[in-house]
């Protein structure tokens, strides 16, 4: 067994079952924020501009986008998505389009806030699991202290009690990292949850500018 290996075990071993606790969520944690990550990436929650070429050139009086003219070679991403399907409402009469195009924009949502909740388990979790192995450690300290009456050696108290602390400290070193990705992922959905509420907004203006024109 290489040493760095013998290393990371004996200092798991030093935590308790708590620290392997702690270990397997920070593995688990760095998994989810990977495949989120890509998740985000193939929806394209970073570019706008496939999207807002769409809604220019409805507000500019096309009713129809063509695919030819106005889409690119790539996929369309959620925001491109979300635009095609509202205009696609735009037929319906204006209290149905509005409620298809709210539950469009919902499901797109869902979509990109996929696997947060995993994340916010992770950072209520992984704190209370290190306070937990470091009550369980302060406990087998203070019982080694009473079954030797008083007279056990303060450096094997401390000890007992640095190896307690320890679980607590990699809860939060777990916690914060996942509390961090939480928030940034939070407001990647906020922002193109706040991008389809003004595109639709903008398709919406047009068509009762354009239905105040034609009548």
């Amino acid at each position: 067994m290489k040493p760095d290996i013998a290393a990371l075990l004996a200092f798991l071993h030093t935590g308790g079952p708590a620290l392997w606790a702690i270990a397997a969520l920070s593995v688990l944690t760095l998994a989810i924020i990977l495949w989120k990550l890509w998740r985000l990436g193939l929806a394209g929650a970073w570019s706008e501009s496939q999207a807002e070429k769409m809604v220019a050139a409805a507000c500019d009086g096309t009713d129809r986008i063509r695919p030819e003219t106005s889409l690119p070679t790539t996929p369309r991403n959620v925001r491109a998505r979300f635009v095609e399907g509202t205009l696609a409402t735009l037929a319906l009469p204006e209290q149905l389009a509005r409620e298809e195009t709210a539950r469009l924009a919902q499901r797109e949502l869902q979509q990109l806030r996929t696997g947060l909740r995993p994340l916010e388990l992770i950072v209520t979790v992984a704190p209370l699991i290190g306070l937990l192995g470091t009550v369980l450690g302060m406990i087998d300290a203070f019982q080694a202290l009473e079954t030797s009456g008083g007279q056990a050696d303060p450096s094997v108290l401390a000890g007992g009690i640095w190896e307690a602390l320890l679980t607590t400290a990699a809860g939060m070193a777990v916690a914060i990292p996942a509390a961090i990705a939480l928030s940034w992922f939070e407001s990647v959905a906020d922002r193109v949850q706040s991008d389809m509420e003004d595109m639709a907004t903008r398709l919406f203006t047009r068509r009762a500018t354009r239905d105040t024109v034609a009548a």
